[in-house]
């Protein structure tokens, strides 16, 4: 399976939304907690993966790949494209 990440705020009803689905599909993932330093993290991830506007939460990373927040993960699983996106 593929490394996933999820970037999070501990206020954010979609991170833990996220969170729910990938715990209900048994997918392994890496949390990382911005809530203590989000303006800097917001920053760094705006730059890193070239995201024009404001950087939302979550942000979730699938094999190094940005497909971005809850409403995409949420989409990819109901189209069933997610488990492909993880497939090794």
């Amino acid at each position: 399976m593929k490394d996933v990440i999820i970037y999070t705020v501990d206020y954010c009803p979609y991170c833990k939304k996220a969170e729910v689905l990938l715990n209900e599909k048994d997918i392994p993932y890496k949390k990382i907690d911005i809530t203590e330093n989000e303006e800097e993290y917001r920053k760094k991830l705006g730059e890193y993966y070239d995201i024009e506007g404001k950087v939302t939460v979550p942000q979730i990373i699938i094999a190094g790949r940005r497909i971005g927040g809850f409403d995409v993960l949420d989409k990819l699983e109901r189209s069933g494209e997610l488990d492909k996106m993880l497939e090794d």
